[in-house]
């Protein structure tokens, strides 16, 4: 799992079935200060994340079953969470 801020929407009038009435969306990764890492990545959303958001995002296989596991999607990114708040300890480095 991973922190990111959602920084942009991309629009796919043709897609795969699986993917219709996803919201997709670009997400920069972020470290626990808030820095951007790594490149930006487009996420399927489900839960309504907009651009500012700060998101938790899961990658990887797992990402596919984020409907019933009978109806795999290609998908590599979901937004699972809007963070609400972090708290990282002082004098902490990531």
């Amino acid at each position: 799992m991973r922190m990111g801020r959602v920084i942009g929407n991309v629009w796919a009038t043709r897609k795969e079935d699986g993917l219709q009435g996803l919201k997709l969306l670009i997400v920069q990764p972020i470290d626990a200060h808030g820095n951007d890492i790594q490149t930006h990545m487009v996420a399927a959303d489900r839960i309504g994340a907009g651009i500012g958001d700060e998101v938790l995002i899961t990658s990887g296989g797992s990402s596919r079953f984020i409907l019933p596991k009978e109806n795999p999607i290609p998908i590599d990114a979901v937004i699972i969470g809007i963070i609400d708040s972090t708290e990282v300890k002082r004098g902490e480095s990531t």
